[in-house]
């Protein structure tokens, strides 16, 4: 699956409807956006289990500020509609697979405690 655009107007209902939600905080001008951007892609062409979505801070930036977005790229990740990471910075490809697994292995009944 590749990914999607994530606007104001699509973002509940994209974390609502997915199970699992990778949301990429980006901007254009800014170089670790730009490294991080192909391993996100290459991610979601090999996860088609998971909405991948790229967020252009600077064309949404009242997303952006409602996510509290301070440092880009940002990574966040839903499970069932529920924020479980939430992290600055460009991740290699092993890391964004380790935020991966760790995303589906959680058991979201004890998260929601």
């Amino acid at each position: 699956m590749s990914t999607k655009e994530i606007t104001i107007d699509n973002i509940a209902q994209t974390i609502e409807s997915g199970d699992i939600v990778l949301l990429d905080f980006w901007a254009a001008w800014c170089g670790p956006c730009r490294a991080f951007g192909p391993v996100f892609e290459k991610a979601s062409a090999e996860h088609d289990d998971i909405v991948f979505g790229k967020v252009d801070t600077e064309a949404q930036q009242q997303l952006a500020a409602g996510f509290r977005i301070t440092s880009i790229p940002t990574l966040m990740a839903f499970r069932e509609g529920v924020l479980v990471f939430s992290q600055p910075g460009a991740l290699a490809a092993p890391q964004l697979e380790q935020v991966i697994t760790a995303v589906k292995g959680l058991d979201m009944t004890e998260v929601r405690v």
